[in-house]
């Protein structure tokens, strides 16, 4: 399982990478393990303004609907509609291809408040032990 030293995560699976005044999210590799095959993926529009926190869209997989979570507020600047076609990137390249959203961000110390590497695997560490 991955987790790239160079981005923030949040405890609800998604994964941030900061670039300038923006943020692209998507969700961890840990996640699309656990909902397996993933089937359909819904993204905000481009425009769109969310708070952390916020539910933005919902991926869906053989297994499960999970909701979708801002890990930091602003507005949705890009959405990958590659995904409508081809939802299965998010298995294949949860940190690549499979990537969701761009945010630009409006309150840039959210994302320093995102979770490391090191805390998140800790965090994904504990979660399956308490199964």
């Amino acid at each position: 399982m991955e987790f790239p030293a160079n981005l923030r995560y949040t405890k609800e699976h998604e994964w941030a990478r900061h670039e300038g005044n923006r943020v692209v999210v998507g969700i961890t590799d840990y996640a699309q393990k656990e909902l397996g095959d993933v089937v359909f993926v819904e993204l905000p529009e481009v425009g769109t303004t969310i708070a952390v926190m916020d539910t933005f869209g919902v991926v869906e997989s053989v297994k499960a609907v999970s909701d979708l979570y801002a890990p930091v507020s602003g507005i949705v600047v890009e959405a990958n509609t590659v995904l409508e076609d081809q939802p299965e990137l998010v298995n294949a390249s949860p940190y690549g291809q499979g990537w969701m959203v761009v945010i630009e961000v409006t309150h840039l110390e959210e994302f320093q408040q995102l979770l490391t590497s090191t805390e998140y695997q800790a965090y994904v560490a504990q979660e399956k032990s308490s199964r």
